[in-house]
């Protein structure tokens, strides 16, 4: 299968040496995605999901996907005390026939962000 990589100019520039996506067949592989937004990064955590979020939607969009494509999704929080929090407003994006999703407290993330978020989705 041809390995095809995937480039928003919506969404944050990478942190690092990778694509913001790579689409190989029909599957889309979606980096983590932080919550920057102009290259500041909300307070919130319920901010910074929806930016997350957003910033995949933009992803999402480039490779002519969509949420409702989006077969598996991980989530990388700093503090599980919020996980209510992050799922509500995950929740307002996935609103039937969910993906699935695993969910992780991490010691530390990027940028020094609250939260990140990757995705696998169809074409």
């Amino acid at each position: 299968m041809k390995k095809e990589t995937v480039m928003s100019d919506k969404a944050p520039a990478a942190v690092g040496p990778y694509s913001h996506a790579v689409k190989s067949g029909n599957l889309l592989f979606i980096s983590g995605q932080l919550p920057l937004r102009d290259g500041k990064m909300p307070e919130g955590i319920a901010e910074q999901t929806e930016c997350c979020l957003q910033n995949l939607g933009y992803i999402l969009e480039e490779a002519g996907s969509s949420f409702e494509k989006v077969l598996k999704t991980t989530v990388f929080i700093l503090d599980m005390e919020k996980f209510g929090e992050v799922n509500e407003v995950y929740g307002t994006f996935f609103r039937e026939n969910y993906p699935a999703r695993s969910c992780f407290a991490v010691k530390e993330l990027p940028k020094g962000a609250s939260v990140e978020i990757e995705a696998i989705a169809e074409i």
